[in-house]
């Protein structure tokens, strides 16, 4: 499934990284330890996570994730936006907190 479809179908707010609403997601990782992150979230996962700051977007680049999902209408840093627009990676927002993320991300069968 495309970040874009679940963008849509769940609801979340796209925050930055619009060019990148295409890329597959092929999994889920939940974590906010950056680097227990690095260790192991692995390419293609949509991340959840209530860190905002820049070194999100490094870390979601360097391992190729789908896409940053911010839980609980958490505000993102602008700078954090921006770095996410450059690497075309979307960041979304929603309501839900990371749980009930999970459980809808498996509802659509990821």
């Amino acid at each position: 499934m495309k970040v874009k479809d679940i963008a849509e179908k769940l609801n979340f707010k796209v925050l930055a990284g619009n060019n990148g609403l295409g890329r597959e997601v092929t999994g889920v990782y939940i974590c906010d330890l950056l680097s227990w992150v690095m260790s192991h979230g692995k390419n293609g996962n949509a991340w959840i996570t209530v860190q905002v700051h820049p070194n999100v977007v490094a870390v979601a680049t360097l391992l190729e994730f789908s896409c940053i999902i911010i839980p609980e209408n958490i505000e993102v840093e602008e700078i954090t936006l921006q770095k996410a627009e450059n690497e075309n990676i979307p960041v979304m927002q929603t309501s839900l907190n990371s749980f009930e993320i999970g459980i809808e991300l498996n509802k659509l069968g990821i």
